[in-house]
């Protein structure tokens, strides 16, 4: 068991190791859509790249309509394992729309044998949501 100061520091090592693993500009929050940003999750449990759609109802259910109107596309051209799921609760409680790729075995940020998987998986699979968002973006823009 970590402390907390310990379990922080760690996170700060793995991500601060992709960065140099990985050095490249991520899209992520720069979508330049409101609402609308990719991210990487890694934890104690698992590890993941979303598309969430987060903000006001009206737009999540808009750009939703979009990308679920892009769902074969996305499966068969770029991530034949996401997940479309259009109510999605953060840990916190908040609800958001998220298209997202889980890693298919066990890892966890405090096992550093796991982190180049890890790093490898989020490489490949942030590469083909991005690539993804910039053929279709004009679609998905309001």
């Amino acid at each position: 068991m970590y402390s907390k100061e310990e379990s922080k520091q760690i996170k700060q090592l793995f991500w601060t190791s992709f960065g140099k693993s990985f050095p490249r500009k991520w899209i992520l929050y720069n979508t330049k859509i409101k609402g609308l940003s990719f991210k990487f999750h890694f934890n104690n449990k698992m590890a993941l790249v979303s598309l969430d759609l987060e903000g006001n109802l009206e737009n999540r259910i808009n750009y939703w309509e979009k990308l679920q109107s892009l769902q074969t596309i996305i499966k068969s051209e770029y991530l034949p394992k996401a997940i479309f799921e259009e109510e999605f609760y953060l840990d916190n409680g908040k609800e958001i729309s998220r298209i997202y790729v889980p890693l298919e075995q066990k890892v966890s940020i405090h096992n550093k044998n796991t982190w180049q998987t890890v790093m490898s998986f989020f490489n490949e699979q942030m590469s083909l949501f991005e690539a993804f968002f910039e053929e279709y973006r004009d679609i998905i823009k309001p």
